[in-house]
């Protein structure tokens, strides 16, 4: 068999998510050295193998990509739900806080078992103490990602947390983009605007600019910041950081639920990509969504974290559509407000934007071979008169048989390959024995 016919992964008799949102049939699929190395008809396949995964009833589309994950409140999870605002403040700080390295180990492996049983084969995290462990753990599972360290120095911050100065702060960013290689690369990270002081805030998106690093931060995710920020700025965030200069590098902004128009124009001029994150958006307020679509910014989904109710992006898609029926698609009559088609692409190429991959979140020939494939023969998805409503409808990360990254299999048949979940399992039994407040943490 000539070299040119042979492929590392050939993905037979199935079907595949278009970029177009459209379902194509009957197609063969060769994944070679990370990419999409060619589609063709399936009665005319000249390709061969090393592995090959078959199929009438799967459905391969882009991985999932999760614009904003904190991979350090994983073991937060149940205990969010119905607490009182500010909960970043009052709950997961302190808890973050305590974290040692065995502890965000687990952490890390924990969110990876579940993104890749999830179909999520990409995130961007928000930052946490040892984005070295997290790197580690990552990069043996074979996700794809963007870690930090998320800098503060408030003086409210816990001292585990806290930078101890301005300087420190960007030398420890530096150090972590100085560790990081293969499929994790690095992104800046400052806690939140109205969270630093002005030192740090410009230190740290002048610092990303100077070293060719997007940056993030928490935006406009609650009324109070917003208000906040003015008086101590007499701006809108966004205004304010574009008057000053510090939107040069590329940005990913999670949340973003209260924005101006003027903020609206700006993020559409700078190209600043936004990731939302539904279910924990709902406690705080619903985002703009159809009108930063329409201005051109690039939006994706997120989760925040496993704290606010796990990793699944089908689930969050779901409920974004209920969201945006009932706050924004009745009053107006239009049912369509947020269509299936565009909550899949917010999910796949407005993560890849997230992300900062431009040959990502798609499947077509010369991608980056980053696939999920769904099990469209369960009975909440079969039968269907429109399969890419029912995947907005209906699915859920357990649907998902096979998880590839770079080419590379991270789960078959729902078994997950680079990570032991046995093991993992019996070290957090293990763990909570050992760190009891881990679970009674109030």
């Amino acid at each position: 068999m000539p070299d040119q016919l042979r492929c590392d992964l050939l993905l037979t008799n199935t079907r595949y998510l278009a970029p177009d949102m459209t379902i194509v049939s009957g197609k063969s699929i060769a994944l070679k050295d990370g990419r999409i190395w060619d589609i063709v008809d399936q009665d005319a396949c000249p390709y061969q193998g090393d592995t090959v995964l078959s199929g009438p009833d799967l459905l391969w589309m882009p991985g999932l990509v999760d614009g904003h994950l904190h991979t350090s409140q994983q073991l937060l999870r149940g205990r969010l739900l119905d607490e009182k605002p500010v909960i970043w403040k009052r709950v997961n700080v302190p808890f973050e806080s305590r974290l040692d390295q065995e502890s965000s180990r687990l952490s890390a492996l924990l969110a990876a078992m579940e993104m890749i049983s999830c179909g999520t084969t990409g995130f961007v995290d928000a930052g946490g103490k040892y984005p070295e462990v997290y790197a580690e753990v990552y990069q043996a599972a074979g996700l794809r990602g963007r870690l930090s360290v998320m800098t503060n120095d408030n003086p409210f911050c816990p001292e585990s947390l806290r930078a101890p100065s301005v300087p420190a702060a960007v030398e420890r960013l530096r150090a972590m983009k100085g560790a990081l290689t293969g499929l994790l690369k690095p992104i800046y990270s400052v806690t939140t605007p109205t969270a630093v002081s002005e030192e740090l805030l410009r230190a740290v998106f002048q610092a990303a600019e100077e070293d060719g690093v997007p940056v993030e931060t928490h935006m406009n995710e609650y009324a109070s910041e917003v208000t906040d920020f003015i008086e101590r700025y007499g701006k809108r965030p966004f205004v304010w950081l574009e008057d000053e200069g510090l939107l040069n590098a590329p940005m990913t902004a999670p949340h973003c639920i209260f924005l101006s128009q003027e903020e609206i124009e700006i993020m559409a001029r700078r190209r600043v990509r936004v990731a939302h994150c539904p279910f924990s958006n709902c406690g705080k307020g619903v985002p703009p969504t159809p009108q930063l679509l329409h201005a051109g910014v690039p939006v994706g989904l997120g989760t925040d974290g496993s704290a606010h109710g796990g990793l699944d992006l089908f689930r969050e898609m779901r409920l974004f559509r209920g969201v945006l029926n009932v706050t924004q698609g009745v009053g107006t009559a239009d049912s369509s407000v947020m269509p299936a088609e565009t909550l899949l692409a917010m999910a796949t190429q407005g993560g890849a934007e997230a992300l900062m991959e431009p040959d990502l979140g798609v499947l077509r020939k010369g991608a980056l071979a980053d696939l999920i494939a769904l099990d469209t023969g369960v009975s909440h998805l079969w039968p269907t008169q429109n399969l890419v409503h029912s995947l907005v409808e209906s699915a859920s990360g357990a649907d998902v048989r096979h998880s590839i990254v770079n080419g590379k299999l991270l789960m078959r048949d729902r078994e997950l390959l680079t990570i032991d979940a046995g093991q993992v399992r019996r070290e957090a039994e293990r763990l909570f024995e050992k760190q009891p407040w881990l679970q009674s943490w109030k």
